[in-house]
């Protein structure tokens, strides 16, 4: 996906306990992205320190909010709403990101649904999405599946290569 995170939560610095925030960096590859996901425990706040990112959310009336970010300028993503980040620039890009919460944790979006362990039925995602079953079987056969670290903030970037 073109992205690394560096979270410091509570897990990597333990002196968060009880203070409500966590941060962290992350690094943007050329075109790389931070695919839509949501943090359902914190809203986060990034800060572009380098580099040109599109980033939006999406309200609950699926009304888009986006945006094209340069370095300095600050954009919110809303506790609980899907969201998304895109370097747009010509070479790597950077944020640091803030949370409400010592681990907002982290839910990302394709791969809830479709590398779900045990996976959903193909024949729901099938009339959900309106797409051939086909296409569903292939969706699930490429995406991860999480076993460790449920809720993390790094779920946005897992499946990248090393």
């Amino acid at each position: 996906m073109g992205a690394k995170v560096t979270p410091v939560r509570v897990e990597e610095l333990p002196g968060l306990n009880t203070l409500g925030v966590a941060v962290g960096r992350i690094d943007f590859a050329p075109r790389g992205i931070s695919p839509p996901h949501t943090h359902p425990l914190g809203t986060e706040v990034i800060v572009v320190v380098e580099g040109t990112l599109y980033a939006g959310f999406v309200d609950s009336r699926n009304k888009l909010f986006a945006k094209t970010l340069h370095p300095g300028d600050v954009f919110v993503f809303p506790k609980g709403l899907v969201h998304f980040q895109l370097n747009v620039g010509g070479g790597r890009a950077s944020v640091f990101a803030g949370f409400g919460s010592q681990n907002p944790g982290g839910i990302t979006t394709a791969n809830s649904v479709f590398a779900a362990d045990p996976p959903i039925l193909p024949e729901l995602l099938s009339k959900a999405f309106q797409l051939d079953k086909k296409v569903i079987n292939h969706l699930q056969s490429q995406l991860c599946t999480y076993s460790s670290n449920p809720g993390s903030l790094a779920l946005c970037v897992y499946c990248l290569p090393s």
